[in-house]
């Protein structure tokens, strides 16, 4: 059987053989699409990243300037964080225009701490639902095809048992094809698993990455927003 190579093999299997390695054939097809798509979309998303912490690091208090990039990098989790924040605050608000606060007098208003901070949590957990987005058919795919490959493996081999009952012979020879045809089905199983699995692994990595970096940029983040305010209230107080 295996002498005339794995194209034997496959042109003896069964209608049952076929039908399994279809499905298994279709969620591979699938798993292998969705990683190549999360991978470009994580490897765009952290180029915008790294630009608008790169532009925010040099230009930490000038919010106007700040604000028109983030507008432009819409895979950057912290540039939409940056964005959530500043539209809850009273829009054309002096304190993130081109013209400082202190110098046009006009004092906004800036809600309090606590609640952009769930506005922040929020934008994280709606960036992070984005990113996830197909992930679970990958967890998906790692957990059943496995067992719909060893599904066709025990189909297979009850199917060659019964060649054997009708042949009347349990010869080596009448024996191996039918066994080595179901385990076909069990490696499509396992060669459909493994790569989803690695790849729900490594994108879950990669998001778990994101959140702490979006996080470390949120702290930052309204620590600056709170010593703007402080300034401008000071001078208000001296007023």
């Amino acid at each position: 059987m295996f002498a005339g190579g794995m194209s034997e093999l496959f042109h003896s299997l069964g209608t049952i053989s076929i039908i399994v390695l279809v499905v298994l054939f279709g969620f591979s097809v699938f798993s292998w699409g969705i990683m190549v798509l999360k991978w470009k979309t994580f490897k765009a998303g952290d180029e915008e990243e790294g630009e608008f912490l790169r532009a925010y690091g040099r230009h930490p208090t000038e919010f106007g300037k700040i604000r028109g990039l983030a507008k432009n990098l819409p895979g950057s989790p912290s540039a939409a964080v940056f964005l959530s924040v500043i539209n809850r605050i009273e829009p054309l608000n002096d304190l993130f225009s081109e013209k400082s606060e202190l110098e046009t007098g006009r004092p906004g208003r800036v809600p309090q701490r606590p609640y952009l901070e769930k506005v922040i949590q929020f934008t994280i957990q709606n960036h992070l639902s984005s990113l996830e987005a197909y992930l679970p058919f990958l967890a998906t795919t790692g957990n059943i095809t496995p067992f719909v490959g060893l599904l066709g493996t025990v189909l297979g081999v009850i199917n060659a048992f019964q060649e054997i009952g009708v042949q009347g012979t349990a010869s080596i020879g009448a024996v191996a094809p039918g066994v080595a045809e179901a385990l076909v089905a069990t490696a499509a199983g396992l060669f459909a698993a493994i790569p989803a699995v690695i790849g729900y692994n490594y994108f879950l990595t990669r998001i778990r990455k994101t959140v702490f970096q979006v996080e470390g940029f949120s702290i930052e983040f309204l620590n600056d927003i709170t010593e703007e305010v402080d300034v401008v209230n000071e001078v208000e107080a001296i007023r």
